[in-house]
């Protein structure tokens, strides 16, 4: 290779692709021992390359959410605001926790996250983001504020529903779920947009007498020093916020692709402390003691195990006897794959990808009962039950650094272009009069504030959806009229995303399955 010719050792260029610290001597793992196929890397290059795409779409495509008030009010230069915007979005990927990119995942089918390296798990890869990225560059072309959130998630629901019929299984289907609290995130945050812009704004105008907050731009004339600080905070706000939220999709996606195809560098998160591992291995000992009492002699359940806790995850049911039953056998096997190793490289490399599918399964199903009333009969029970969730996931649930950096630069970038079609129509096509310095202020704000609590509670919503309801429920505040036809449009592109995009996922999902299985990869 040219890379070794250079000097650079296969364990430096593993240690550098990963985001992992280097191996000590003891471990043996080398890029030979990740097992790649020719076909596996070029799937695995396009596969990276589709998940940073929709990212930079979803960049320019969601631009207009953060610029258009500043652009609009004449705060800020649209160079300047655009890239200014790009910098917030690339901080925003950087500092965020993971928890809406775990969200995107939980609402992937069980058995393809559980086998991503496989065809169908390619092909379900492909899919989902072929079918967002059509979207988003569709509305984007026509100037229309459509969610980038909503065409993920009905692509992921289209791939589950293919997978469900292709494979006669409704075992292998969508954690409804799940997806019943994103969507219901995804519909309730316009709501909260309209009406919180609305009011912020009434309360404005009685709290803050002065004229100028209130009025239209003059030509070209920026407005005084003090409104255009507070334009360019809340456009910081929303930027940073974008950022923190939707970069995080892409972030769960390049995640399940790397853990598929080479589990044995990117299944665990080798930073985890001797003490969170000593841990963890106490609590699935006392858990498998546990979850045998509670199951209060049950028999094993008919079925495959994960199949058991991914119809817990998918129901709304209470946990029965085969359910805890099977939960202790998984924390016995657990407890097998942990054995004594200090550290995660102590765990050999090819069980790391099987440690890493079962604690995720496990945590998730122990999660769920944490929540349910009644499913632990001591505290003691649910303390270690929720001991185990905190290592688990600190264990699996992790996002490299150079993950986050790609993901970052291309959400960046993608911002820096394309911004003005959509910038257009939320600047002037929305109300009947110009947006005055008020109503983007509060719509921003608002947007910002609505984002950042959803991140909190690991819940992707539109940036779009909100502040165009944003701008919409200022102008109606400010009965600045609203242009009907423009709202038709806005709504029509909300209401045909999710059907389209569940469409085009299941249709495409089935073309890149056979695509991938006619070039042999399984």
């Amino acid at each position: 290779m040219i890379l070794t010719r250079l000097g650079l050792s296969e364990e430096w260029i593993l240690v550098q692709v990963s985001g992992l610290p280097a191996f000590g001597t003891h471990d043996s793992m080398h890029l030979a021992d990740l097992s790649l196929s020719m076909w596996q890397v070029v799937l695995l290059a396009l596969a990276l390359g589709l998940a940073l795409a929709f990212e930079f779409v979803n960049g320019f495509h969601d631009t207009a959410n953060a610029v258009a008030t500043v652009i609009y009010t004449h705060s800020l230069p649209a160079p300047v605001a655009v890239v200014w915007s790009g910098i917030w979005n690339f901080i925003g990927v950087l500092l965020s926790a993971g928890t809406v990119a775990y969200a995107i995942v939980e609402l992937l089918p069980v058995d393809l996250v559980m086998h991503t390296g496989t065809s169908a798990g390619f092909a379900m890869v492909f899919a989902l983001l072929a079918s967002a990225i059509m979207w988003n560059l569709g509305t984007w072309y026509l100037g229309l504020p459509a969610s980038s959130s909503h065409t993920l998630i009905g692509a992921i629901l289209g791939v589950g529903i293919a997978n469900v019929m292709m494979n006669h299984n409704v075992e292998s289907g969508v954690n409804w779920g799940q997806a019943r609290n994103v969507v219901l995130s995804l519909l309730v945050s316009p709501l909260i947009g309209f009406i919180g812009a609305a009011l912020l704004l009434l309360l404005t105008k009685a709290l803050v007498h002065r004229p100028e907050l209130y009025r239209a731009p003059e030509g070209k004339k920026p407005p005084p020093w003090w409104i255009r600080l507070i334009l360019v905070l809340t456009c910081t706000s929303v930027s940073y916020a974008h950022g923190s939220n939707d970069g995080q999709k892409g972030m769960g996606l390049i995640v399940v692709i790397l853990i598929g195809v080479a589990p044995a560098a990117f299944a665990l998160n080798m930073d985890v402390t001797a003490e969170t591992m000593k841990q963890l291995s106490a609590d699935t000992s006392q858990l498998a003691l546990d979850f045998t009492t509670m199951a209060n002699g049950a028999a094993m359940p008919d079925k495959k195990k994960e199949d058991v806790i991914a119809d817990f995850l998918r129901d709304g049911t209470k946990p029965d006897g085969g359910t805890y039953a099977v939960l202790a056998t998984e924390m016995t096997q657990i407890n097998a794959l942990l054995g004594t190793a200090a550290t995660p490289r102590d765990i050999d490399g090819a069980n790391r990808g099987s440690l890493r599918a079962k604690l995720f399964l496990s945590s998730s199903a122990i999660e769920k009962l944490i929540k349910t009333p009644d499913a632990f009969d001591t505290s003691e029970k649910l303390g270690v039950a929720k001991q185990f969730v905190g290592g688990s996931n600190l264990l699996v649930k992790h996002i490299a650094l150079w993950v986050k950096a790609a993901v970052a630069i291309a959400l960046g970038l993608g911002t820096m272009i394309g911004w003005k079609r959509i910038v257009v129509t939320l600047g002037e096509k929305i109300g009947k009069t110009h947006l005055t310095y008020a109503q983007g202020a509060v719509s921003e704000l608002v947007t910002a504030v609505t984002i950042s609590a959803a991140t909190v509670y690991g819940l992707p919503v539109s940036t779009t959806h909100v502040l165009s309801s944003g701008i919409a429920g200022s102008m109606a505040a400010n009965r600045s009229g609203l242009q009907a036809r423009t709202l038709r449009n806005i709504l029509l592109a909300w209401v045909l995303t999710l059907p389209v995009c569940v469409f085009l996922g299941a249709l495409l999902f089935a073309l890149a399955l056979n695509v991938v299985l006619l070039f042999g990869v399984r």
